[in-house]
């Protein structure tokens, strides 16, 4: 990944590039942002370019050996940290573990997010952690002197899911950081981070990705047409990942999309039975799985709403699901908009809080059938 392949971003790029010319590269950096901006892109671009033995003013070189080992990510100065689930048979699991997996991601696209993260490692139900073990290691790994006599970079991803112990290790290494090491943490909810951790940090705000930006990337690589690329450009919200579901829907909002219209047809039709089986269905899947349903479910009541204005220029959805939305958005108004909204969010709570799913999911079918009627 070098700063060339990060769509759009122009302003941070020639900042941080602005910063290794000058020699003055923080040695705790945040890169917050939402969800397919570039936030990891950017960061893994950016170790590149200060590893790199000829940089020039827009790019590393892609010659040097630093430049060659980065290209599988191989670099013995770079260290990854991200969130993992405990191998089975094993107590102390830590991402170095996972490596294949995540470099075998990362070689498809650096531009992922949790949900893929966790079917490339298998995760099935289980909740993934950066747990203290990690923190250990890296206490262990950057106590050895730099393979290439440069910079020892980590790149932590997804800070917020470290457990405590683990958050308060690591504000010990940025209060006091071994000579030229970097850390760069790549955060989608800084403000999960403890306040200390993000007072050491110099934080890098990365916006959504200029809609052109987005229509020019996927007429170049991925062949569209002008007009589809607009269309998806401006339904992706300044989000990649969100554009390329739009092209190909991925299996999992595929799923979400399913489930969401089969709740709301079984809700108006009150089939109090089939709703009981929807709600087991969906206890079935992981936690994390059920937390990304229920945002999605956010996503397309509030896109509903919009809908009855009649502005296009106000919708993002997709084409399945304004299709689905031309019938269905007369049902979502101003009389229950907000109620269906708020025990969508109660629902995410108590998931999270871990009671019990089943009962969860059939408890909000239920409140569905009269917040439905409210047309």
């Amino acid at each position: 990944m070098f700063f060339r392949d990060v769509i759009g971003q122009k302003n941070v790029k020639e900042q941080l590039i602005k910063n290794a010319q000058d020699g003055k590269i923080a040695h705790a950096q945040l890169f917050c942002g939402g969800e397919g901006v570039g936030k990891l892109p950017l960061a893994i671009a950016y170790a590149r370019y200060i590893s790199c033995e000829h940089p020039n003013g827009e790019d590393a070189c892609g010659k040097c050996p630093s430049c060659i080992k980065f290209n599988n990510l191989a670099h013995p100065d770079l260290h990854f940290v991200f969130p993992i689930v405990k191998q089975k048979n094993s107590k102390d699991t830590v991402s170095d573990d996972y490596l294949p997996e995540w470099r075998s991601l990362l070689a498809q696209s650096a531009y992922i997010n949790l949900p893929m993260w966790l079917e490339e490692m298998g995760a099935e139900n289980q909740q993934a952690q950066i747990l203290v073990k990690e923190s250990n290691e890296i206490i262990r790994k950057l106590s050895l002197k730099s393979s290439q006599g440069g910079y020892k970079i980590v790149i932590v991803w997804l800070p917020e899911k470290m457990n405590t112990e683990c958050s308060n290790k690591l504000l010990k290494l940025l209060e006091e950081p071994p000579t030229q090491t970097v850390f760069l943490l790549v955060s989608e909810e800084p403000d999960l981070l403890l306040p200390t951790i993000q007072s050491r940090t110099q934080r890098i705000n990365i916006k959504s990705i200029e809609e052109d930006k987005i229509k020019d990337y996927l007429i170049q690589h991925y062949g569209l047409q002008e007009q589809d690329a607009t269309s998806i450009a401006h339904c992706s919200e300044g989000n990649f990942l969100k554009a390329l579901e739009t092209i190909h829907l991925s299996e999992e909002n595929k799923l979400f999309f399913d489930m969401f219209v089969s709740l709301m047809r079984l809700s108006y039709q009150r089939k109090i039975r089939e709703m009981r089986l929807w709600s087991e269905q969906m206890a079935g899947m992981g936690r994390e799985r059920q937390k990304h349903f229920l945002t999605y479910c956010q996503r397309m009541i509030r896109e509903n709403f919009i809908y009855n204005f009649h502005d296009k220029s106000l919708i993002y959805l997709g084409i399945e699901e304004q299709n689905f939305s031309q019938r269905f958005a007369p049902f979502i108004n101003e009389r229950n908009v907000m109620g269906i909204m708020n025990e969508l969010s109660e629902a995410q709570q108590h998931i999270e809080q871990n009671v019990n799913a089943r009962m969860v999911f059939f408890d909000f079918s239920l409140k569905m059938i009269v917040l439905l009627i409210q047309k």
